[in-house]
Order: structure tokens, then C-alpha cells, then sequence
């Protein structure tokens, strides 16, 4: 059989590559870097465009290098720095208080749900899990938050509406289900109870899964402004999505009402005023992925296998 073919060679107990292997290799990582570069792409063509002159991009569309420079989007955006930053301050609280409690909400229920010692803990999954299906509408959740528990300018508005999560949940409990239940009848034993049993061995055992679920609730707590239109008229309160969206909201209204009238106001960058709002928004979150990515795909995955 000659070298060239797909043979395996064993030198000193170590498999050596032959020449096909080596080509499926090459082809492999250039089909990787050309999907990574795909991925890449419109993140950096956002970039371009937020420092892009207004008239150029409306005329030749998203560039791919820096053509005509401007920082106009980015002084309109930063027009008021306290503002902002005050919003940042309170994305970046809301996000980690938020996020630590749905971890372990998370967590911890799906843990009792996966006990198979836990005689309830059908009837409880699919109570979860038909809550996923329907709800009470938007003016009945409303009115329950704002008058009966004072969630308007409250930061709890901001917090208790993303802090639990029935599919976050059900990741957990399929991911616990795979943890060997030796070890919580030998910690039983030893004389444990199910917090020290919990905290001391389970959430050990299950990095993968709470850097995932710390994602997804980093994620939803970042990106969210919703509820801060629901429940927040303070603008000490505001977080940054929705702080940005009003920015926005407020040029574009600017824009139609000078058209209308005929009045010559300044020219407003919107589009390259949503590609700056989108970099200043993403990127700290962007930078957080790095972290926490060798745990995510192994959480993920398996959550999805177990389940």
C-alpha cells in the first residue's frame, strides 16, 4: 500500500498522518476560517459604517474599508456623557444581580427537579413547562406589577421579569440528570443536606452548565429595554438599550417633522447613528464571550443530549 493512500504508519506507539490526511486537514481549517470570517464579517462592516460619513453611506452602502472618516454619529451618540454612563452603570448592575440570582434559580430547580427521590417533580415540569405556552396577556401582567407590586421606577422591574427562565430551567435539570446520584447518597452519609449537598458538590460538577446559563441571562439582561419602556419614566433609571433607542427615536422624529415643515435643520447621521449605537451597545458583551465560550458549547450540547 503506498505511503500517498489514507495508511495509518505506528512509530514509537504514535499514529503518523499520511498525505490524505494531511489534505482533509488543510481543507478542514480553511473551511472553519472562511465560516469564521463569514460570522465575522458583519460585526466589522457595522464597525466601518459607524465610522462612516453619513452622504457616503447612504450613497455606496456599507464599504468595506474606511472611506470618507467621520466620528459625527459617535459625538451625537456621546453628546452626554453623564447620561450615558449612568445608563451603563445601571445595564451593568442590573446584569449582574440579575444574572447571579437566575443562575441560581436556574439551577437549584432544576436540580430538585431531576431528583428521582423528589416524588412531585413530574407534575412540577409540567407545570413549568406549560407556563412556556400560554400567558396571561400584557395588561394583566401590567397592572400586577405596577400596582400590586410597585415595580414602577423600581429597579425590580428591570431584574424580577428576566430572572427565571423555564428554557434556562430545563437545560439545568437534563444537565443534572447526567450527575451519577452516588454522590448525593454518599454526601447524605456522610450526614449533608441538600444546600451543602447543592453548593458543595453539584455546582462544582456543573461549570459547564452555569457558564451557560450565566450567558444566556447575561444576554437577556443586556439586550433587554423592554421592560425598562414598561416600568421606568425615571431617566436617572434608564439602562443603555433603551437609553440608545430613545436617542434614536428622538433624531428620526427630528428628521420627519423638518421634512414636513420645510425647516432646514442640521443633518442627522441616522444610519451610521445605528451602527455607532450598535458597537457602543455590544461590545462590552462581546468581550465577555471569550470567557466563557470553552464552557458553552460543552453546557449546551449537553443539556440538549440529556434531554
Amino acid at each position: 500500500m503506498s505511503k500517498n493512500t489514507n495508511e495509518e504508519e505506528m512509530s514509537g506507539g504514535r499514529r503518523v498522518m499520511g498525505m490524505d490526511d494531511h489534505i482533509i486537514q488543510i481543507i478542514g481549517y480553511l473551511l472553519i476560517g472562511l465560516f469564521a470570517l463569514l460570522c465575522v464579517l458583519p460585526f466589522y462592516l457595522i464597525i466601518v459604517a459607524s465610522f462612516t460619513d453619513e452622504a457616503t453611506l447612504i450613497r455606496n452602502g456599507y464599504p468595506l474599508y474606511f472611506k470618507d472618516f467621520s466620528i459625527e454619529a459617535y459625538k451625537l451618540c456621546l453628546k452626554n456623557p453623564v447620561s450615558i454612563l449612568k445608563a451603563y452603570g445601571n445595564t451593568i448592575g442590573v446584569t449582574l444581580v440579575g444574572t447571579f440570582f437566575s443562575i441560581m434559580l436556574s439551577t437549584m430547580t432544576g436540580y430538585v427537579l431531576s431528583r428521582k427521590d423528589f416524588p412531585w417533580r413530574n407534575k412540577f415540569s409540567f407545570f413549568f413547562f406549560f407556563t412556556t405556552l400560554f400567558n396571561g396577556g400584557l395588561v394583566p401582567w401590567y397592572i400586577m406589577c405596577v400596582r400590586y407590586l410597585n415595580m414602577k421606577n423600581s429597579y425590580m422591574g428591570l431584574i424580577l421579569p428576566l430572572m427565571f427562565s423555564v428554557w434556562n430551567m430545563i437545560i439545568a435539570k437534563s444537565f443534572m440528570s447526567g450527575i451519577p446520584a452516588a454522590i448525593t447518597e454518599s454526601a447524605k452519609i456522610d450526614g449533608a443536606n441538600d444546600f451543602v449537598i447543592f453548593f458543595k458538590l453539584i455546582l462544582p460538577l456543573s461549570k459547564p452548565l452555569v457558564a451557560t446559563l450565566g450567558l444566556f441571562a447575561a444576554l437577556a439582561y443586556w439586550n433587554d429595554w423592554y421592560n425598562c419602556m414598561l416600568y421606568i419614566t425615571n431617566e436617572d433609571m434608564f439602562n443603555l438599550q433603551y437609553y440608545l433607542q430613545r436617542i434614536l427615536g428622538s433624531a428620526e422624529a427630528l428628521k420627519i417633522v423638518a421634512e414636513k415643515s420645510g425647516i432646514a435643520l442640521p443633518s442627522v447621521p441616522l444610519e451610521s447613528m445605528k451602527m455607532a449605537m450598535t458597537v457602543i451597545a455590544t461590545g462590552p458583551i462581546v468581550l465577555l464571550y471569550p470567557f466563557v465560550q470553552r464552557y458553552f458549547v460543552k453546557g449546551l450540547t449537553i443539556g440538549a443530549v440529556k434531554g
